[in-house]
């Protein structure tokens, strides 16, 4: 398929509309989710990319607090309440969520 070779990292639904006229022209009769069908069997498909967030720090430079209540007993309702400080970076600033 010679868009693929000049476009190797296009998805398969810009893959459709840009050959679309083509396949028209010629008489062929493909939708979509038969080109990505075609695209899938010929080993054409871009895989996709694993999505990974690193979301635990705990070799930082900031004071770590014991866990106080490992040697507790809980047995009832709202005996313990426990906090967590949330950091989220976004373009490269630091929002702090409580």
């Amino acid at each position: 398929m010679a868009v693929r070779s000049q476009l190797p990292k296009s998805g398969g639904r810009k893959i459709y509309h840009m050959i679309s006229e083509d396949l028209r022209k010629k008489n062929i009769k493909m939708g979509r989710d038969k080109l990505f069908s075609y695209l899938r069997s010929e080993h054409l498909l871009v895989p996709n990319r694993k999505k990974y967030h690193k979301t635990t720090n705990s070799r930082h430079w900031m004071r770590k607090h014991p866990n106080t209540i490992k040697d507790i007993e809980i047995n009832r309702p709202e005996q313990v309440w426990v906090a967590d400080i949330t950091y989220l970076q976004v373009n490269k600033s630091i929002i702090i969520s409580i």
